[in-house]
């Protein structure tokens, strides 16, 4: 395993390929954690400024494209951030792992299979540190679910009810008119939003699904649904000042709140002022009408998940919520937990006639601008920085193998989704495809 430069004593050094929104809180957390960023790679000049003077970076660091990047990488950098949009995660990542980096990887590694197998085979051909943001698996309130079960407290797991409520304002931002949108132009819904509720399942579980169903589609955000009489965009249309889905009413709600204002509204324009965000709703992609847009991803959709230790599970996705924490019922045979990512409330059936109840508050430090999962993206990183500088991966949770088997689990369900049927999963370190169950 190489270290690259880097040593327990000086501070990892991180290229960061994509300056958005994810880039630039991951690049907080690097920083916050030891680390140190040395370069960036952004098209958008706004956003590569922006991170360039949060960092201190030099004109020389800052380069419009990730390839030009590459020569400079190679002498200033141990590891690369990569938070560019989901299709162009495995070009950089076999290209700075061939040159010794280490890489540290947004969800998901790729949309598809032959990349994400790509860039495995070129991190463990290289020999170079890999970590996917996969934040579930870290957070402490995860750690607080894993103790209870592996301390019998509810017996032996016999299923698992899980939920992603993705929140009506949130799906309308990011996958109705935003860069999410479109299967061709990143990923699937299950793999762009929920490829780490997946993988946590495993986690929690300790075992890989071995047969997959889903459900799902694009149920309401089509031309189809439009009101009569609604305008293509919303600073046109009658019908906007009472439309759930109002791009005015969303956008300028967030002036004078600094969370909101980094994001969503920062997305939509970078001047944040009204006469800015009017011309961005006039112009851009986020004032368009959600029934007029060229969305394709499914606004909903459930997985049923059979793992091979006998254990069940569904995962439901959807659109039609308030937006909140991911919300969790794990059965046992002598107990059952209820989590919603603060609060875990354990039923002991032992306590019969009457049930007990222990309920545990689960702390969490509170973050500028990020989501909920924050604390598992700062302790993620802070494992890399950790496996990075001294070698030792055993802090990373999410490595190689643990995300492809993940993924395969998400193309399975997307596979079983469109084909209408029930397909086992192919063990991740051998089978290279999904095959349709046997009845």
């Amino acid at each position: 395993m190489t270290t690259g430069n880097a040593s327990p004593e000086s501070p990892v050094r991180v290229a960061v390929l994509g300056a958005g929104v994810r880039g630039r809180d991951h690049s907080r957390r690097i920083r916050s954690s030891g680390g140190l960023i040395t370069a960036v790679a952004e098209p958008d000049d706004l956003r590569r400024e922006r991170l360039a003077a949060e960092h201190g970076l030099p004109p020389e660091a800052c380069f419009r494209d990730w390839r030009d990047l590459v020569e400079h990488a190679a002498g200033q950098a141990d590891a690369v951030l990569i938070t560019t949009q989901d299709d162009d995660h495995a070009d950089p990542c076999v290209r700075f792992a061939e040159l010794g980096l280490h890489i540290l990887c947004e969800k998901p590694m790729a949309p598809t299979e032959p990349d994400a197998a790509r860039m495995i085979a070129a991190v463990e051909r290289a020999g170079v540190v890999f970590a996917v943001l996969h934040p579930l698996r870290y957070m402490p309130y995860t750690d607080v679910v894993k103790d209870l079960i592996r301390d019998g407290r509810i017996g032996e797991i016999v299923n698992v009810e899980h939920l992603e409520p993705v929140g009506a304002w949130h799906f309308a931002h990011s996958y109705v008119r935003g860069n999410w949108r479109r299967e061709e132009e990143s990923s699937s819904l299950l793999m762009a939003k929920c490829c780490h509720d997946i993988d946590w399942l495993s986690y929690l579980i300790e075992a890989q699904p071995v047969r997959v169903a889903s459900f799902g589609g694009l149920r309401h955000f089509t031309r189809d649904n439009q009101p009569a009489g609604a305008a293509d965009r919303c600073l046109d249309c009658a019908l906007e000042p009472d439309c759930p889905f109002s791009a005015p009413r969303l956008y300028r709600s967030c002036f004078g709140d600094r969370d909101r204002e980094y994001w969503p509204l920062s997305v939509v324009t970078p001047t944040l002022t009204e006469g800015a965000l009017r011309e961005a709703l006039a112009t851009g992609p986020y004032g368009r009408c959600v029934y007029a847009c060229d969305n394709d991803v499914v606004d909903h959709q459930v997985v049923a998940l059979d793992y091979g230790n006998g254990v069940t599970a569904t995962h439901t996705v959807t659109a039609f919520t308030e937006m909140g924490h991911r919300r969790t019922r794990i059965f046992g045979t002598h107990g059952s937990i209820e989590c919603d990512g603060k609060q875990v409330v354990v039923h002991d059936f032992r306590g019969h006639p009457a049930v007990a109840a222990t309920t545990i508050e689960v702390p969490a430090r509170a973050e500028h601008g990020v989501a909920d999962h924050g604390d598992g993206d700062r302790a993620a990183i802070a494992a890399f920085l950790t496996a990075v500088a001294t070698g030792d991966t055993s802090r990373i949770r999410s490595g190689p193998r643990e995300s492809l088997a993940s993924h395969r689990v998400v193309w399975a369900a997307e596979q079983a989704r469109h084909d209408n049927t029930t397909l086992t999963v192919p063990d991740p370190l051998r089978a290279p495809a999904c095959t349709t169950a046997a009845p």
